[in-house]
């Protein structure tokens, strides 16, 4: 098992930044990637980014050259900096682990406002 604990989220104007935590425990060592999705009222649940152990990221056209995913294995925490937040980017984010099955966090809000 693998629990994930989301931080970071909060209310912003456009333009601004934000930085979500999450972290990890339990069985990391089953974890080969780690990605952060979102979902937005009335939309379907979409990939935001994502960081595989080798260190390799791959991100969604929509967030390109703004959002950044990082990790700290010292601390077994995986970060998303966001910058030049848009209105469009208000969700609840989450964080997810592939390892022996996808695991989620509980979902942090992420308020962007115009």
């Amino acid at each position: 098992q693998v629990q994930l604990v989301e931080s970071g989220g909060g209310l912003v104007q456009a333009g601004g930044s934000l930085r979500l935590s999450c972290a990890a425990s339990g069985s990391i060592f089953s974890i080969s990637r780690m990605s952060w999705y979102r979902q937005a009222p009335g939309k379907e649940r979409e990939l935001v980014a994502f960081i595989l152990n080798n260190g390799y990221t791959n991100y969604a056209d929509s967030v390109k050259g703004r959002f950044t995913i990082s990790r700290d294995g010292a601390k077994n925490t995986v970060y998303l900096q966001m910058n030049s937040l848009k209105p469009e980017d208000t969700a609840v984010y989450y964080c997810s682990a592939r390892g022996a099955n996808d695991y989620w966090g509980q979902g942090t809000q992420v308020t962007v406002s115009s």
